[in-house]
């Protein structure tokens, strides 16, 4: 679990902040949020655009430090998450002429970006949200996984100021962000038990929804989606023990496409079918015993 935070004003109709004043707010943001990523931080000012992030550290302990740029720095990412199949992502960027300066999942995004713009989405498997900063277009694209399993919250303040960040309280410590409660918010809480997407409890702050993307150029936001769950009512239909060997093959590759890690990887076990499912599954790809939790 990482944390990004950041927030754009080249657009700002404010009076500029001093690079002194977007540092110490980039700070305060991601300081908040330390509890998401407690063994490394990083930071990008430049010319209006603030980026940051926490770190906890999966894959390339050494050489995941975020920001991270593409190769000319016109592109800059800060990441939360994890791509699956960024391992056979690599060959084919590196045979599209990118090149590739650690083994992180990150720089496999941004090099992504490069190379197939706002569609860079399509070609990533797995839990993801994040932000960069593409310094050629002046644009600023977020995204978020298919099924929200990352959050990302943003806000555009007043004054034209885009803020977004992981968590509320990392958008709370800008000064330019407003505090007031949304009552839609709370009657959606009190009715669902909730608060839905791409509400949240403060009137001004929305989450990203799940499956979408995000582009900030110009002072205007652009809100595109481009997946979405699909359900065929009257799709061919096959024999029971078809769909269980599907079944058993998508759970066997789920599991399997995220063991890659550079540190030791461990289960919660809760008693029931799914983790105990999940386990077995691990162990069958793991050249040694897997390490089990249980709490109570």
């Amino acid at each position: 679990m990482c944390g990004i935070a950041g927030f754009i004003d080249l657009w700002d109709t404010s009076a500029v902040h001093a690079r002194e004043d977007r540092a110490r707010i980039l700070q305060n943001m991601c300081e908040v949020i330390r509890h998401r990523g407690p063994d490394d931080d990083g930071a990008m000012l430049k010319d209006g655009v603030a980026l940051g992030m926490r770190r906890l550290s999966i894959i390339d302990l050494a050489g995941g430090h975020q920001p991270i740029s593409g190769e000319d720095g016109s592109a800059t990412i800060v990441f939360n998450g994890e791509i699956y199949n960024f391992r056979e992502l690599q060959p084919q960027l590196e045979g599209r002429g990118h090149v590739f300066r650690s083994r992180s999942d990150t720089e496999a995004i941004v090099h992504a970006y490069e190379e197939y713009g706002n569609t860079c989405v399509d070609h990533l498997r797995g839990m993801f949200a994040f932000a960069i900063w593409d310094d050629r277009d002046k644009k600023l694209f977020i995204a978020r996984d298919r099924a929200g399993e990352k959050p990302l919250y943003y806000t555009i303040t007043p004054t034209g100021t885009l803020v977004f960040g992981s968590e509320l309280k990392s958008l709370l410590q800008h000064p330019g962000v407003k505090r007031e409660t949304s009552s839609e918010s709370l009657d959606a809480y009190f009715s669902l038990g909730y608060v839905p997407d791409p509400l949240s409890i403060f009137k001004d702050i929305k989450k990203l929804p799940p499956g979408h993307f995000l582009t900030f150029s110009n002072g205007r936001v652009e809100i595109k989606q481009y997946w979405d769950f699909t359900y065929e009512a009257n799709g061919h239909r096959r024999k029971e023990e078809d769909y269980l060997e599907e079944l058993r093959e998508l759970l066997d590759e789920a599991v399997r496409i995220r063991l890659v890690a550079d540190v030791p990887l461990g289960a919660f076990l809760s008693g029931g079918v799914d983790s105990s499912t999940i386990v077995a599954l691990m162990a069958r790809h793991m050249d040694q015993p897997v390490k089990t939790f249980s709490i109570g």
